[in-house]
């Protein structure tokens, strides 16, 4: 390659690899309330809406408590190595105490939400990454 190509390709490449860092989406997560357990407190209850974009991954993890979930507005998404599946709005269920879950990225074209509700341990992390 020509020396003063070398620049050009360098910074080329260095936009591009910007540019695909800065449009990587995560996954937010809004708390819309917390309040202690009635009777019990050690536990919480926490309220989020979870939003995951196109693109971003809801990355593997557990909860130090249960997780009750109904999703909002539906997408696709896709599990490593296993073929897209559509996760409906209406969708709902529980993730029992560390129980791993998620691990799934949006491949569809519009985001993903998912309103959580959780009865946690108030003295540990609500969210646990898992390999």
């Amino acid at each position: 390659m020509p020396r003063r190509l070398v620049p050009y390709a360098a910074l080329v490449l260095s936009t591009a690899f910007l540019a695909g860092a800065a449009s990587a989406q995560e996954v937010k997560r809004t708390d819309l309330g917390r309040s202690p357990l009635d009777g019990d407190a050690k536990k919480e209850i926490v309220v989020q809406l979870v939003e995951i974009p196109p693109g971003a991954t809801s990355r593997r993890h557990f909860h130090n408590g249960q997780e009750a979930f109904y999703v909002l507005e539906g997408g696709k998404v896709q599990l490593s190595g296993k073929e897209p599946i559509d996760r409906a709005a209406g969708e709902h269920g529980i993730n029992q105490r560390e129980v791993p879950h998620a691990g799934y990225t949006n491949v569809g074209d519009k985001p993903l939400k998912i309103l959580s509700v959780y009865i946690v341990d108030k003295d540990k992390p609500l969210q646990v990454p898992v390999p």
